[in-house]
């Protein structure tokens, strides 16, 4: 994909490879997530890299927090614009018996449909809401996500404890657990 590409310069091309290079798996397994399809992934990762691509002056730190969320947010919603597009030709890609990568409380999470996952789930602040989803759905350790993010390990336990509570709240509100 990137030999059909043009970049306006040498260091475009190389921050767009690295940002390819680093990150691929990563969007890659967000994709599959929502999609259950390994061909769809590959669209669904490959149109989110022509978007970076359209977007990559956004982009000033490739290492930062805020770019692993950005391009993150790209490959989600390339993938979920896909779903809606797939819904339309009755293929069902989030309600499949493939068992569920993303096993937070299997308990509740398999009462739930997983777009109201994805609604529950980006109910939180943003802040939260991506070291909750780098902890539980890419399974990545406190010590990865407070390297990604540039802090303590203890912070990122805090704010998997405050996403939690809050998620906990949702929950209880939305009527999916009672508030016992």
């Amino acid at each position: 994909m990137i030999f059909f590409l043009t970049f306006a310069s040498d260091e475009e091309r190389d921050k767009f490879e690295y940002l390819y290079n680093k990150y691929k798996n990563l969007l890659f397994y967000n994709a599959q997530g929502i999609l259950r399809d390994h061909m769809l992934t590959e669209d669904a990762v490959s149109e989110a890299y022509l978007r970076i691509y359209k977007n990559l002056h956004k982009i000033d730190d490739v290492d930062s927090p805020r770019t692993v969320s950005f391009i993150v947010t790209i490959a989600r919603n390339a993938a979920l614009t896909m779903v809606t597009k797939n819904k339309n030709e009755s293929y069902d890609l989030i309600n499949d018996d493939e068992p569920d990568d993303f096993d937070v409380e299997l308990n509740v999470i398999s009462e739930i449909a997983s777009s109201d996952i994805y609604s529950i789930v980006g109910g939180l602040d943003e802040d939260l809401r991506n070291i909750f989803v780098l902890k539980f759905a890419y399974d990545m350790s406190n010590k990865e996500i407070a390297d990604i993010f540039e802090t303590t390990e203890n912070n990122i336990r805090v704010k998997l404890c405050r996403a939690k509570k809050k998620l906990a709240v949702i929950l209880t509100k939305e009527g999916y657990v009672d508030g016992k």
